[in-house]
């Protein structure tokens, strides 16, 4: 759970992947494409991996617990709510802080 909130905290777009998940790589091309570079952690790659795992599911994930996508150290959720945010138009609000310069 540590290394998940330091992440978090230390990033102001964070998406926690799989190196394999077709769904953790279309969020993240959407991000590119609104002009956010975010910090992508593949937690398959981490030693830490399953421990984040599970504290992303308490913090509320769905199940599987990746993508999942924090703002600003706040968790935003997986790809539906991302997706949502999106063609709604607040994605980009919330993304304005973070636009690549």
């Amino acid at each position: 759970m540590d290394k998940v909130k330091r992440l978090t905290s230390e990033n102001g777009v964070v998406i926690f992947s799989k190196s394999t998940c077709c769904l953790c790589y279309a969020v993240n091309i959407l991000f590119q494409e609104i002009g956010v570079i975010p910090y992508v952690h593949e937690i398959d790659q981490d030693p830490e991996g399953r421990e984040m795992e599970k504290a992303l599911l308490r913090m509320g994930c769905n199940t599987p617990p990746v993508p999942a996508v924090f703002i600003g150290g706040t968790l935003v959720g997986s790809t539906n709510e991302v997706m949502s945010l999106h063609l709604s138009g607040s994605l980009n609000q919330q993304l304005k802080p973070y636009l690549a310069q």
